[in-house]
Parts: C-alpha cells; sequence; structure tokens
C-alpha cells in the first residue's frame, strides 16, 4: 500500500549523563562492607540484524529495497549512499519490512546502505552492506499504462488503473503488486485487485472517495524482473485530487438518464440506447475519456462499417459505448433504442453534460440485454467489496477484510480486458 515517512539520515541517539556538583552535603558512605566483591554488571544483548541485498552482491535488480532484518530491537535509521557518495532518499514500507528508494536505481552503479537497530533492553548494531546492480537490461519489457494524470481532478469513482502490455501472469502478480504504492490525503485506505487475464489491476477503497481527497501513485516498476523473461518498462507517479460528486444513472425501461450530483437528481435526460442486434451493456462504469469532437470509425468492426463525426463524446467502455450528441436520433430518444450500443442524447444535452461531468464519475446502467464485461472499461466497481478483494495478488490488511459471512440456515441454497474497439455509434 502506501509509504508512510522519508528516512534519509541515520537516527543518531546520544545519552546524555547529567552532572552533580557539590553542595552544603556531608560525603556518604558506602554501605558496602570493605573488601566485599561486586557481582558483575549484566550488559543488555545487542539486537540481531542482518541485510539484504547481502554485502557484495552483484546483478541486482534495479528496483532493489534495502530489507532489514531484527530481532530484539527496531531499525532506527538507514542511510543509502552512491558510488559518488550522494544520498539516495528511500521511504519505509508501511509494515517496515523494507525501506523502497524514491526513483530506481542506476544500472551498473555500486549502493551502500548503512541500517542501524535498537536494542529493545538497550545496545546497538549497525550493518553496512554493499551492492552493485545489473547491467541494462536486454529482456524484452512489459510497457505499463497509467490510467491516472498528474494534476487532475477526477470523479468520486475513479479507480487508480494500470494496463500491461502483455498481461501479467498470476505467478507474477505478487511481485507486481508490491511495487505499486497509493497514498491518500485524509487517508482511505483501499487494496488492489486483478482483471482476471492480468490486463488491467484496480485500486479503489470500499466506499467511493470523498470529495477533497488528494491521491498519490507510483508504479515502481522500472527494472523489475516480470517473470522468467521479461522486466518492468518505468516508474511512474502521479498526484490528482478528487471532485465534486456526481453520477449518472441510465434506465433502458423508461429510456432516461438522472444526473445526480450530491446524491440529488439536477436533471433527467432522454436517450436512445443499443438496438437489440446491438445492445448496451448493464453495470456500473466510470467516464474514461472526454472529446470535444471525435470521429467513430467502425470499419472492420462486427455490426460497423460506417464512420461518423460526433461531438461531446465520454467514453465509457474499451468496447466503443460512448455518451454522445446525436441529432440524427433526437426524436428516438425517450422512446426506442437506435444505436449501435452508445447512449444517444440530443446535441444541447450532450453539451451540458460535458460542463457537469469528470473523467471518474460513476455511469450506471440497468435492463438492458446484455452485462458489462470485466475488464471492459475501468469496472472496479461492477462488483461487490467482497468479490473486488479476492482478485488481489497478496494478502489485504486486516482493516479492509470482508467481515466473515454469516452461517445461512439449512434450508437456504447458497474476464478478459479487450483491447480498445471502435465505438458503437
Amino acid at each position: 500500500m502506501g509509504l508512510r515517512r522519508r528516512i534519509a539520515l541515520v537516527a543518531v541517539t546520544a545519552a546524555v549523563t547529567p552532572l552533580v556538583f557539590g553542595g552544603c552535603t556531608a560525603a556518604r558512605k558506602s554501605a558496602e562492607p570493605k573488601g566485599a566483591v561486586r557481582p558483575a554488571e549484566r550488559v543488555a544483548p545487542p539486537p540481531q540484524l542482518t541485510v539484504t541485498p547481502v554485502d557484495l552482491s552483484r546483478n541486482v535488480p534495479l528496483s532493489a529495497e534495502v530489507v532489514p532484518l531484527v530481532t530484539g530491537g527496531r531499525i532506527t535509521g538507514v542511510r543509502i549512499v552512491d558510488d559518488k557518495g550522494a544520498l539516495v532518499r528511500a521511504e519505509p514500507r508501511e509494515d517496515g519490512s523494507a525501506w523502497v528508494p524514491t526513483v530506481p536505481l542506476q544500472p551498473q552503479r555500486t549502493y551502500t546502505a548503512q541500517v542501524t537497530a535498537h536494542g529493545d533492553s538497550g545496545g546497538t548494531t549497525t550493518r553496512t552492506t554493499t551492492f552493485t546492480t545489473m547491467p541494462t537490461s536486454t529482456k524484452p519489457q512489459v510497457t505499463s499504462t497509467l490510467y491516472f494524470d498528474d494534476k487532475q481532478t477526477y470523479g468520486t469513482a475513479m479507480p487508480v488503473t494500470i494496463g500491461f502490455d502483455p498481461p501479467i501472469a498470476q505467478a507474477a502478480r505478487a511481485d507486481v503488486q508490491r511495487r505499486l504504492f497509493v497514498t491518500t490525503n485524509p487517508p482511505q485506505p483501499g487494496a488492489w485487485s486483478w482483471v482476471d487475464d492480468g490486463s488491467q489491476v484496480y485500486y479503489r477503497a470500499p466506499d467511493f472517495w470523498r470529495p477533497g481527497t488528494t491521491i498519490s501513485v507510483r508504479a515502481g516498476l522500472q527494472g523489475l524482473p516480470i517473470g522468467p523473461n521479461r522486466i518492468g518498462d518505468a516508474d511512474r507517479t502521479a498526484t490528482s485530487r478528487i471532485g465534486r460528486q456526481v453520477a449518472l444513472e441510465v434506465n433502458n425501461a423508461t429510456k432516461q438518464m438522472r444526473v445526480l450530483r450530491d446524491g440529488k437528481v439536477i436533471r433527467k435526460i432522454p436517450v436512445s440506447l443499443g438496438k437489440a442486434s446491438t445492445p448496451t451493456s448493464s453495470g456500473k462504469m466510470v467516464i474514461m475519456e472526454k472529446h470535444q469532437y471525435t470521429t467513430f470509425d467502425t470499419r472492420g468492426e462486427p455490426n460497423g462499417g460506417y464512420v461518423v463525426n460526433v461531438e461531446d463524446a465520454q467514453r465509457l467502455t474499451w468496447g466503443g459505448e460512448f455518451i454522445h450528441a446525436a441529432p440524427w436520433s433526437v426524436s428516438d430518444q425517450g422512446h426506442r433504442n437506435v444505436s449501435h450500443g452508445c447512449t444517444n442524447v440530443s446535441p444541447a444535452n450532450a453539451e451540458w453534460l460535458m460542463d457537469v461531468t469528470q473523467v471518474g464519475d460513476l455511469v450506471t446502467f440497468t435492463g438492458t440485454e446484455v452485462r458489462l464485461e470485466p475488464g471492459n472499461g475501468w469496472t472496479a466497481w461492477n462488483t461487490s467489496w467482497t468479490q473486488f478483494v479476492k482478485g488481489s495478488a497478496l494478502p489485504v490488511p486486516a482493516g479492509l477484510r470482508p467481515a466473515p459471512a454469516s452461517t445461512p440456515p439449512a434450508r437456504a441454497v447458497t474476464g478478459a480486458s479487450p483491447p480498445p474497439a471502435a465505438p458503437g455509434g
């Protein structure tokens, strides 16, 4: 999860013994008899401390972390320098299990880490390890895409989403997930969850983000070994904030969209959804992109073959479902479905929506002929929290685990992510 504080210098503790000067007092006599032998003073054992990478290690990955293991004490200082004496900033993991450099290490460079531990009963142990990183890897890279830009304002349903090409195999997901960090201010902890095919991983909290929350993300994958034959491509960071709460609700039965701000309906909009042969998906989607002008080119797509210019388009799925202005279907909106899967609204309503919505707003569709496929868009909210955390490759912190289900009565009965495709129109 997130990193809590920066540690760059070794903590130094000095014990100061107060000086006592003579006053108007008589000297005390020793209570010990002359010639008595004092018992040996007990000396507190120092803590046991080991550090990895081990001293003189070579070909260390650029994603290396300094991992101290202490028995009978606690870590009080970690200092890392490169072979030119420059300080390398590092941050401790929340559980203190490792210190993570804030930027990737450089290839074929030598680093020295000095770790100090203070014993539970006194005493101090310091260990120093020097290691050399590997050359620039010739292995093919896994291309990562962080769908969370810097200095933006997002909706309250915005998941932190990272895409991978090629997808991450099951066996490598834990290693990748350990290098994904999120911090929120004010704190609102969440969890990661993988799409089944490994092409995307999402981070969200049990509930929607609170307006005004600042979210900082780091995908520290540069130089990370991923499986036996690939390596991570880059170290990506971004910090953005959550804006006002806006949500859209689309009901196929009524052919109406309700627009809610802070839970209150501020407008109802007639819509035309996908016709029976190209239905709109039902489920919880998130606005992914907004375009004032764009071109839908569906040549080569199933049920496609047309090219059309549209205005005020907002992407909802990788498969090409958008909300957009459709002047050609205004007479159908509110009455019948005629689109290729998109949500048609009038030009005036489409323009108004563009001013109201944000990337990251939740859009919920009900009553259509098909269900939203997992991974077809940012589908982090299209499942319960109990199901969501099952997709984590690492144990979920205790405070975020769903409550265990109660035992049912005796008589009770108890996806893949496609690449972006042309819009449905």
